[in-house]
């Protein structure tokens, strides 16, 4: 069996193409099936779900690169006229359906993996390329448009999947022709090919048709997002401090499943008295308050503030009650961290730059979530990291 095509017959490597390519898609249509609905109501079963979407994508990988190699190759050989090229509306939808399943092997898997790009957390592809494109931002509504676009495409496909399958089981049952054989192995013995064939305008501009209504759906239907922070965040009162702080920011960063997952807390305050000469070797003592529900992880923040991790419902909100300490560089802020009912002694090492009655301050530490019994069911480190690394920065101004 020759391995190019002719205008009568595919040849070995586009049979073979052809059928890894279908292997790969539905294959990830099936683990992703399977994933989509997966229960995750503990640790244990959110893990389950997670790899379950790892393997999905990463198979979806595979059905990209080899549905790109698909083409490149269709492009370089001639294609085998349709053996009932003299039906004209059954072969205009046979060569439309063609064209729209070429665009959806590559825009289906091509739209999960930038929506992929997008989305901070969760499930990371298994291969050692890296989670991010260079071109793809970290931005939620852009996850969620790309999110929609792949779920759209993904129903376009199983349609014309069905609609290609369909076409074969009657070409082999009623028509009772070679169309089927054509893509088996093997070389059967042909008919004459009909001189008459559908041009390529019309089957094109329909598949454009199809793709521009279904492009109109998936980006503005709003059909897809991942679970956001649908609970109430406690709502903080103002507080009174010697210093008021005038921006900030409250930043977290987790490792999860091998891929770093980083977010922030929106809603926290600071009271804080400080003195740049020491007494009794105390520079003063702050209070940090912070809503929990005001936390966004990207896509796993409800999991995240579940009652099997920081538990929002019933712990709204987290204290930290330290002393302003010297350090050999710096300060430190040594106290109590008050958080899912759990109190650890904790220390924050900072950097305070001061210009008149401006602070600046910036720290990090790394918090064991263990000790706070948050997502005590994850007893494996490379399905979620025990250490959390905590960033904060704010500016404030004294007060008078």
């Amino acid at each position: 069996m020759s391995r190019t095509n002719t205008t009568a017959r595919y040849g070995s490597v586009a049979k073979t193409f052809h059928w890894l390519t279908a292997l790969f898609i539905l294959t990830a249509l099936a683990i992703g099936f399977i994933a989509h609905n997966a229960p995750y109501e503990d640790s244990a079963q959110l893990a389950i779900k997670a790899n379950l979407f790892s393997l999905h994508k990463t198979v979806g990988l595979a059905a990209f690169f080899t549905a790109l190699l698909r083409i490149l190759w269709a492009f370089t050989q001639p294609r085998p006229k349709l053996l009932n090229g003299d039906h004209k509306l059954e072969a205009l939808a046979a060569e439309t359906a063609h064209w729209v399943l070429y665009g959806a092997m590559v825009l289906v898997p091509l739209t999960g993996w930038t929506h992929h790009a997008a989305t901070t957390g969760f499930a990371p592809i298994w291969w050692p390329f890296g989670q991010s494109l260079f071109f793809i931002s970290k931005d939620p509504d852009l996850a969620a448009t790309l999110g929609a676009l792949h779920y759209v495409f993904m129903i376009l496909l199983v349609l014309t999947l069905l609609a290609h399958v369909g076409g074969a089981i009657k070409h082999a049952i009623i028509d009772r022709d070679k169309t089927l054989q054509r893509m088996l192995p093997g070389t059967p013995v042909l008919p004459d090919v009909p001189a008459q064939q559908p041009g390529h305008f019309l089957p094109i501009a329909g598949a454009a048709s199809v793709w521009a209504v279904v492009l109109y759906i998936g980006a503005f239907s709003g059909l897809f997002a991942h679970d956001q922070n649908t609970g109430s965040a406690a709502q903080l009162a103002e507080v009174s401090s010697d210093w008021q702080v005038q921006s900030g920011s409250l930043e977290i960063a987790v490792q999860q499943f091998g891929a770093e997952v980083s977010g922030e807390f929106a809603d926290w305050t600071a009271q804080i008295a400080f003195d740049e000469a020491a007494t009794d070797g105390k520079y003063g003592d702050v209070t940090v308050t912070i809503s929990i529900g005001s936390l966004t992880l990207g896509s796993v923040t409800n999991q995240a503030l579940g009652a099997d991790y920081l538990n929002a419902e019933g712990f709204p909100t987290a204290t930290f009650t330290a002393d302003i300490l010297p350090a050999e560089t710096g300060y430190i802020a040594e106290g109590i961290l008050n958080l899912s009912g759990h109190d650890v002694p904790t220390t924050l090492p900072f950097a305070l730059v001061m210009d008149g009655d401006t602070a600046n301050m910036t720290g990090s530490l790394e918090l064991d979530r263990r000790a706070f019994h948050v997502g005590d069911d994850m007893t494996d480190e490379s399905s979620l990291g025990f250490g959390v690394a905590v960033n904060i920065a704010l500016t404030a101004t004294r007060t008078e």
